[in-house]
């Protein structure tokens, strides 16, 4: 199998399952409890919350153990939004399902919600960002680097916006994590593990001291009483893990090696084959790429059976009859209904590039019945 589906989701770094298991075989106590067993297990905790809060550059008290990207977005929009009561949100068009979905719903709700457009590469300009704030703004969210078609966005000019209007401003940092820094005015962003080799299931959040969030999971006292629930203890050691060996960025000259080898070839050697978003501002493992006369679904069908794994989107999307909602943003709807993304980690190989690109010119060319 040749795995190119990496913003989805990368495989478990075996250094970072040796660090979890002793907290799944032997220090299995409810880091709640007051026993030794608890004890082991809250020690692990605090451990996993100081390395993390260290790599996020702030205290150990604004980081939150949750249970992935989807709910630190619900957690952000709807958390904001209920501590204020009313208000109006801005969000980019081309958030992730789980910020665009609950901003929705706050729409519903009677909030005022504007979606910012990005512009021809996938980027939102942070001037349009600035001509939507309201003087009853309460919350913007701009991801650092999209899951569909990885161009990087100015979250150091928006999160400098949302603080002189005094907004709360939620960074999706889940797709950037050793590419792009963490914004340092931001009030709150958000990292998952299993976008860089640690476990599914796991979220670390980081939120301003003093910021205006409600809970989104009322129940006991964890997380500081802003998110009930017994704590996974195992998967938040790994994905302090996990992060300090990803947030250095050390492989993502040869990520980007691998990617831009094969982004070269198949648009030099595929007719009608065109990249989605700026081929600058992006992070190093995404090639979002459209083909003319060919529906990707029917793409991803024809690899999948010689044993490549791709995807047409954000996998929280997949099964969507609509085609992806970000390159339709950018591109239009036909380009979006014949995108394929193909997102590269550093157990790929050159030779499975060049394998993949042989067998993406076979299935184009079949689809096409040339």
């Amino acid at each position: 199998m040749i795995y190119l589906d990496n913003a989805a989701t990368t495989p478990l770094d075996e250094a970072v399952l040796k660090e979890m298991l002793p907290y799944l075989q032997t220090e299995y106590g409810n880091p709640q409890s007051q026993h030794a067993a608890g004890r082991a297990a809250a020690q692990g905790l605090i451990s996993a919350r100081d390395r993390v809060a260290k790599i996020f550059g702030c205290r150990s008290e604004e980081v939150y153990f949750l249970s992935g990207g989807t709910e630190a977005g619900n957690l952000a929009v709807k958390g904001v939004c209920a501590a204020h009561g009313s208000g109006h949100i801005i969000v980019s068009a081309i958030e992730h399902p789980a910020v665009l979905e609950s901003a929705r719903q706050m729409q519903s709700l009677g909030f005022e919600v504007t979606f910012v457009q990005p512009d021809k590469n996938g980027i939102i300009p942070p001037e349009e960002v600035e001509r939507a704030v309201r003087p009853n703004t309460v919350f913007c969210a701009v991801m650092a680097a999209n899951n569909e078609v990885g161009t990087i966005q100015k979250v150091e000019k928006i999160s400098e916006i949302c603080t002189r209007y005094g907004i709360f401003y939620y960074c999706d940092c889940v797709q950037s994590v050793g590419v792009v820094p963490f914004p340092k005015n931001a009030s709150a962003f958000a990292v998952s593990a299993h976008k860089f080799n640690g476990p599914k299931g796991v979220a670390a959040m980081y939120i301003k001291s003093g910021s205006k969030i409600s809970p989104l999971i009322s129940g006991g006292r964890q997380e500081r009483g802003l998110r009930g629930g017994t704590v996974n203890v195992a998967s938040a050691v790994g994905l302090a893990a996990a992060l300090e060996r990803a947030a250095d960025g050390k492989n993502n000259a040869y990520i980007a090696g691998l990617r831009d080898h094969f982004v070269r070839r198949v648009l030099s050697e595929t007719n009608g084959a065109y990249l989605n978003g700026t081929p600058v501002l992006r992070v190093p493992s995404n090639a979002n790429i459209s083909f003319e006369g060919c529906d990707g679904e029917n793409i991803l069908m024809c690899l999948d059976l010689k044993g490549i794994c791709v995807s047409t989107g954000s996998a929280c999307s997949a099964g969507a009859v609509t085609p992806s909602h970000v390159v339709a943003a950018i591109a239009g709807d036909e380009r979006a209904k014949s995108a394929v993304r193909f997102t590269f980690g550093k157990y790929n190989t050159l030779g499975e590039a060049d394998i993949a690109v042989e067998a993406l010119k076979q299935a184009v060319s079949q689809i096409r019945g040339r």
